[in-house]
């Protein structure tokens, strides 16, 4: 199973054990597209080396008027993760910011930094980097409850 918080600098999980983030910034003089050229390579790098049948990601449904930017390169990058799973008969779902949050701290309405103090607490051997790997590990870890309670 692979985990992602879709945004520029993209958390990613993997049920193997590795996570970590990619940088999908566009460069100088790179079309907006490059972003979402730069998703798919990674996903088809990931299922071409250790695999995944199945994908999650936090989808983001609606954001602050300030955040509208941010939300328009969310949208676009969940396009991306669900066409790369239609195309290849794959299992995806989202899961909303709320319901990752309430999972991880028990709070539908943490912050950030709690979240990641929350991975950070959970899984001290890995060294989580920023919220982005945090919110994919958490991502990851809902995935698989919802997995064995649904068996």
């Amino acid at each position: 199973m692979l985990a992602i918080d879709p945004a520029t600098k993209c958390g990613w999980a993997h049920s193997s054990g590795a996570s970590g983030t990619w940088d999908l910034s566009i460069r100088r003089d790179e079309s907006s597209g490059m972003r979402l050229m730069r998703l798919e390579a990674k996903l088809i790098e990931i299922a071409a080396g250790i695999g995944f049948k199945t994908l999650v990601f936090e989808a983001a449904r609606h954001g602050a008027s300030k955040m509208q930017g941010a939300l328009v390169v969310q949208a676009e990058l969940q396009g991306v993760l669900k066409l790369f799973c239609e195309q290849r008969l794959m299992h995806y779902r989202g899961y909303s910011p709320t319901e990752l949050k309430k999972f991880a701290t028990g709070k539908g309405n943490a912050g950030k930094q709690q979240v990641l103090a929350a991975a950070q607490a959970r899984w001290p051997e890995k060294k989580v980097i920023d919220d982005n790997e945090a919110d994919a590990l958490w991502l990851l870890a809902l995935a698989e409850r919802d997995l064995q309670h649904n068996a």
